[in-house]
């Protein structure tokens, strides 16, 4: 499937969810993991502001790229971020969504305000 690179660097991206582990089967409690690498993955939500508009989101990051010192609230970089559409028939209902995922969560600075007085 056709994945979409996001470009976030006029973006502000906010932390709002921990990362914990993604589960891939909620009855076993199985962790899901990279089809690649074998890696855990995990999931959390954030904010993604740019120009007036914000949308929440859940991203995907593998266990490696969680950063440490990551704050909730805090400013966050998701380097390769991409996403990617889906579909799915669940029950007999058809289901559509995009997933993200991104190589990293790092912490960040907030960007400089435009037009600030000084």
């Amino acid at each position: 499937m056709r994945t979409i690179r996001v470009e976030t660097s006029a973006a502000t991206i906010l932390l709002t969810e921990a990362p914990e582990p993604k589960v891939r089967d909620r009855q076993t409690g199985e962790i899901a993991k990279d089809a690649m690498s074998g890696e855990a993955l995990m999931t959390m939500g954030v904010v993604y502001l740019e120009d007036g508009e914000s949308s929440l989101i859940k991203v995907t990051v593998p266990e490696s790229g969680v950063a440490e010192g990551l704050t909730l609230g805090a400013p966050v970089s998701l380097p390769g971020l991409v996403a990617r559409p889906w579909e799915s028939v669940f029950n007999g209902q058809q289901r559509h969504g995009i997933a993200f995922r991104a190589a990293a969560v790092t912490p960040a600075a907030f960007p400089a305000a435009s037009g600030a007085a000084a």
